[in-house]
Order: structure tokens, then sequence, then C-alpha cells
């Protein structure tokens, strides 16, 4: 299927052959008819995406603060990779969208349905059930693509009141902006529009307000002062998008004492205290479609909230909308100026800057639902016919930040042969598997599960899956590589560990987990040293991880297992590799269960003894600040000490032969990890971490967390 993505790099913009997205719990597969581009935003985006590296920093101080926080803790060129990759992930663009139904598991959806919804410009897309809504029978699939933008404005409408009689100026009159003149209209206010453009002020004054065309140099506070009957208006709709602060001061001076001032669209917001304090005006910002908006408890998850509490959600807000097109309160063919097939949508990009363009629509010609919902892209690589059995070729499940960023490209330079990248929506696997030549871009595991040539897979998915394709993976003879946690319950484990020696009845299978930190040049230095030492050591592992909010998925016990199955099996297999001796037993505490405290295992000490006699503590804390580096490894033994601070440095105190360890660049051990695995299939070897080994870790890191939540 094709879909419009946008490289946030350089801008460019692009029409893309992706996999039909795998549908999921609690979301709706839909067959695209129709979608809006929506001018202000999109161009936003594109504009943003063709600025330079200097200019985006300009428009983003704050992550410019987090960037520069990051240098000083792990280094320029770690940073600079980062940002790097971060601005290297393909945007899907549009949210307006109608269509059909393919695929629903959800109550009151079923296939056949028409549907409006924020789907992206695509011919299939997977959207939340509560973004969804069905189109009543009177109105077209052209029309109802108009929805989410009605709902953009009818929100920020929502928040100004208006009452029969009152009086109120939109600023900006693009899509957005004249449909909330239409709305306001059927509110009974009378209405002001503001613009540059002439013939959107026609347009404005055809759905009965009045205007002020900045073009030919109306100034809007006198014909606003003249508009309101001398009182000053009651409330400012601003729907434009500028960098002037200029607009926010001409709303103030418009409005009457007291009066409510909305921003939807995009403003400088270097408020002048003045304006508002004089006449106690109020000033909110609108989110979006409504109450539901960035709460993932409503829109990936599915719940509603009730109505008696919440009367209009985002859901009810497109069917208010709807119910107005269907009564001839808003009329959306006016504003249409342009129509594309969807092979023609870059064509439809080109007349964003032309003055004339407001409502641009991409039609998408009607394919077969086989078509539709092929789950593999061929990608432009000639891949090999036949691999030797004892190169991997590896299939990979999962292309986030850390996948594409680290994983892949170790796996490649260690020699792999990159066969299939699987991804739940398809974009990511498409982009990344092209820039890192894959054979083929998929959203179904079958296709790893099913395929002979690939003898590997590498799994960089959502903590909760990974237990059960670990499973799969085993069960079809494949070597296994899976970032941690390697599963989130005892159960799952037991699950694994009946498939592992099943597989390995009839053939050799590697089982290992992405325990990277043994193989950083300063834990490789520091196994040294440690091993001519048989005396018990003592360890202090500080991780200053950092706060990561309640709602986030890797908080869910059940989702992302917590952060010290998610994070802290890092360093407890760590602790077990240095000590080189099994867990004996473990203590763990965590902070207290007082006001203001939302998390609490995230910040824990963990105790672990080992048989040999040592002992280790483990201060895993998310309530340190930023600027303080995030892993510091401290080891006592035989009046030694070896301190390594994040990957960066490492000194040794009493060390014969040994002072100083200092790397350019924070290697966290990732490329050797993924090269030393690789190998092993190469050369016929054992798991490079042996089996009992990453189960022990697994186990006791389950173990511990479940010991913190008693």
């Amino acid at each position: 299927m094709k879909q419009i993505l946008q490289n946030l790099s350089n801008g460019e913009t692009s029409l893309v052959d992706v996999p039909c997205p795998r549908n999921t719990k609690n979301n709706i597969l839909i067959a695209t008819t129709t979608t809006v581009v929506s001018s202000g935003t999109e161009r936003m985006l594109i504009d943003f995406g063709k600025a330079n590296l200097l200019s985006k920093a300009k428009k983003q101080p704050d992550k410019v603060k987090m960037v520069l926080n990051k240098v000083i803790v792990d280094g320029l060129m770690t940073t600079v990779d980062a940002v790097r990759s971060k601005l290297d992930q393909p945007l899907p663009l549009g949210y307006c969208n109608s269509g059909v139904i393919l695929e629903s598991d959800v109550e009151g959806f079923e296939p056949g349905d028409r549907v409006v919804s924020n789907g992206h410009h695509a011919e299939v897309v997977r959207v939340p059930k509560n973004l969804c809504v069905k189109i009543p029978n009177d109105i077209d699939d052209e029309s109802a693509s108009f929805t989410v933008l009605g709902s953009i404005g009818l929100q920020g409408i929502r928040l100004i009141q208006p009452t029969i009689g009152e009086c109120f100026v939109v600023t900006g009159l693009g899509l957005v902006g004249l449909l909330c003149v239409q709305m306001l209209r059927a509110n009974g206010c009378r209405v002001l529009g503001i613009d540059f453009d002439s013939n959107k002020c026609d347009l404005a004054r055809k759905f009965g307000a009045e205007t002020v065309d900045l073009s030919i140099g109306e100034d809007p506070i006198i014909v606003a002062q003249s508009f309101s009957r001398g009182r000053g208006v009651d409330g400012v709709l601003i729907t434009a998008a500028t960098q002037s602060d200029e607009v926010m001061h001409q709303s103030a001076e418009m409005c009457r004492q007291r009066g409510r001032i909305v921003l939807v669209g995009v403003v400088g917001l270097n408020l002048r205290r003045d304006d508002f304090f004089k006449k106690e005006i109020t000033f909110q910002v609108s989110a979006s479609y409504g109450p539901g908006r960035y709460d993932s408890f409503y829109e990936d998850e599915g719940n509603d909230y009730p109505i008696g509490f919440v009367r209009w959600t985002e859901q009810r807000n497109f069917e208010a909308v709807l119910d107005m097109m269907s009564s001839g309160a808003i009329d959306v063919k006016s504003l249409i100026t342009h129509r594309f097939d969807i092979e023609n949508a870059i064509d439809a990009y080109s007349l964003l800057d032309n003055p004339d363009a407001l409502g641009i629509v991409l039609n998408y010609p009607s394919q077969s639902r086989v078509v539709l919902t092929k789950s593999k892209v061929e990608l432009n690589v000639q891949s090999p016919k036949a691999i030797d059995p004892s190169i991997p070729c590896v299939g990979f499940i999962g292309a986030g930040n850390y996948a594409s960023r680290t994983l892949i490209p170790a796996f490649k330079e260690a020699g792999a042969v990159l066969d299939t990248l699987v991804t739940s929506g398809g974009i990511s696997g498409v982009h990344h598997g092209n820039k890192n030549q894959f054979s083929t871009a998929s959203t179904e595991t079958k296709d790893l599960w099913n395929n002979d040539k690939i003898n590997t897979v590498s799994i960089a998915t959502r903590h909760d899956a990974h237990a059960q394709q670990v499973v799969d993976a085993l069960k079809s003879g494949k070597n296994v590589f899976v970032e941690k946690p390697l599963a989130l319950t005892l159960d799952e484990l037991d699950v694994i560990d009946k498939a592992y020696h099943e597989a390995n009845k009839s053939n050799t299978v590697r089982l290992m987990v992405g325990f990277n930190r043994r193989y950083a040049p300063h834990i490789v230095k520091m196994k040294e040293l440690l091993n001519s030492h048989r005396s018990p050591k003592s360890i202090i592992m500080t991780v200053n991880a950092g706060a990561i909010p309640i709602e986030h998925w890797v908080q869910n016990s059940l989702i992302g297992g917590g952060r010290i199955i998610g994070e802290g099996c890092h360093f407890i297999d760590l602790m077990r590799h240095l000590i080189g001796h099994k867990i004996n037993s473990f203590t763990a505490t965590m902070i207290g269960n007082v006001p203001g405290v939302e998390v609490r295992e995230d910040k824990a000490s963990i105790i672990l003894s080992f048989e040999d006699g040592s002992f280790g503590a483990i201060h895993y804390l998310a309530n340190g600040g930023s600027k303080f580096p995030k892993e510091r490894v401290e080891v006592f033994c035989d009046d030694a000490v070896l301190q390594m601070d994040n990957y960066r440095v490492l000194t040794g105190y009493g060390w014969f032969g040994f002072k100083k360890m200092k790397l350019f660049k924070q290697d966290k051990g990732q490329k050797a990890c993924a090269k030393a695995f690789v190998e092993s299939i190469i050369k016929g070897e054992e798991s490079p971490i042996s089996y009992e080994e990453v189960m022990e870790s697994s186990r006791v890191s389950i173990e511990v967390a479940n010991s913190l939540r008693k």
C-alpha cells in the first residue's frame, strides 16, 4: 500500500510503498477513500524539516537544553549520534481520514462500515477505536474527511463558551478558521474574521461573517471596536500560524473587560502583562480534538470517559461535527480548491505555498483487499538466493530508536545477512529496511517463522511481547537474540525454558539476551583485572536512572514489567558477570510510601549475595538529576578499588600495572555484544552468554521486582 512520509532531517516528502499495518487490540483497520491535507499543520512540519539544525534548535529551546545536558553526561559524539537518529525517523503525514473498515473486533464497528478518523495519508490505516466515528448515510466521504479539522475548531469554541448574541473574532481564515466561522454562526454568534488573503475573507463573508482584509491595510482593532458596538468583542479565537507576538497583543486589545482568548493555532507567546491585567482577560490553549487527546488511557487503551462527567470527548466532538454537516450548518464543499489521486500526492504538496490553495483533497482509488492488506514489501536490494547455514541470516522484529540506531547496524557490521524487518506499522520497517539493505519489510512475524533462509531472529519489541516471540522463534528452530527483558513473569520463563530444551533436542539453537554491558571496553578490562583475584569482592553500582512518568508503558507491570525488570536486569546481570559466581540470595528495599511519590520501585536498593562470599549493592534511583552521570560501578577487592564512570573513564586505585583507561566516546558494548553472538553462529560455538546465566539473571530480576511489590 501507498503512504505519504516526511523525513524530519531534510523535509523531504515522499510517497512510499509500505506493508499493511497489523491490526491490534482496541484498534480498527480502515481502507482509506479520502483524506484532506491540513495546509497549516503539514506546511509547518515540512518547513521545520527543511530548516537547518540551528533553526531547528531555535524552534525547540527545551530540546536544546536536554541535548546540552546529554553532552555533559554522555559526551559530544554520543549526543550527536542520538540527535541524528531522532531526526532520521520517518514521520507519517495527515490526520483527516475517511474510509471503510477492513478489520475490527471492536464492539459497534463492523467490516464495511464507513468511518472518519484521524488516520494518516495512507491506503490503509490503523486507528484507535475512540478516534473513529461512523459516517451518516447523508454525508459523502469527501465531506466527512473534514471532520477532524472541524473538531479542532469545535474544541476551541467549547473552551471560549459562546452564548447566543455574543460577538467573536476569528484570527486566521484557513480551513480551521473558516469552519470555526460557520460553527460560531450556528451558535447564534456574530463573527469577525481576520486574514491576509482576500479570497478567504470572501469565503468568510459567504458564511455570514464580517471581515478584516489585512492585505488592503484594514486595521483590525478599529474594525473590531466598531463591530462590537464600541464595547470590545466577547472573545477571540486564534486559528492563525505565525511566530509574531503581535497577534496576542491585538487579540487582547480587541477584547472587552473579562473577554476570552483561546489559541487553536500556533503564534508567538511573549505576552504583555498589562494586556491581560487591565481587563482581566482569560487565555487558554486548546488541545487539539478535545478531552482524551494525548491520554493513553483514552486513546491507546480504548477507555471512554463517563458522559455525565465529560460530555464532549474527542469521539463525541467528531459526532457533533458530522451532525452539523448533516443539518447543513457546516459547508465544506466550498472549502475544496484542489483534488488529487494518491498517486499524485507529491503534486498536491507543491501547492502548500500557493495562496489560492485551501482544501486539498486526496482520493484513493478502490483496490482489492488482497492488494491492500499485503504484509510484505520487497525492498530495492538484491537478496541472495542461497545462504550458507553457517552465516547468520537474520530477521528482525522491531525497528524502534534503539533497534534502528544501534542494534541493526551492529548486526550488519558483524557480518550478518539482514533479510526481513518486521514492524507493527510497516513505516519504520521500510525506512530502516532500505537504509540497512534488508531484503524485505513486513508486518507479520509469521514471515520470519516460515522463511527457511532465516536462521536467526533478533527481537527488539515492547517488553510484553518478548516471551511469546522467543518461544515462537525457538519452535521455528531459529537462533534468538532478544533485547532485555527476556520475560516479565516466572511463568513465562518456564515456558521459554521448555521451548529451549525442546528445540535443542533436534538442533543446536542459541538463546541470548542483549546484556551488552558485559562487552563494554571498561567492563572487559575490569573483568580481566578481577579474574586474577579469587578473594570475595564488594561491588557498588549506582544507576541515576532518571524519572519516567507513571503513565509510561514501561511503568506498567503487565506491559513494560516496571523498571527493575525492564532495565534493572542489566545491572543484576553485570554484577553476576563481574563476580563470576551464582547468586545465592538477595534483599531489596525501596523508597517509602509517602505522599507525592507515584512510583516507588524505580527508587530501590538491591543487595545480592554470591556463592564465593562476594556481595554487591545496586542503587537504582529515578529521583536524581540529569546532569549527574547515569552509571557508576565501584569494585572493592584486596586493598584495591576500581571505579568506572558512565563507560567513559575507568580508574584503578592500588592495582598493579593499571591506573586509568579513558575513551573519547562512550561505549556500552552494544556492537561487541552483537558481534560476539554473530561470531558464535559463524564458528559453530555456544552462545557467548551461557543459557544458564541468561536464565539466572532474568529470574532474579523478576523475583526482585516481585519482592518489592509485596
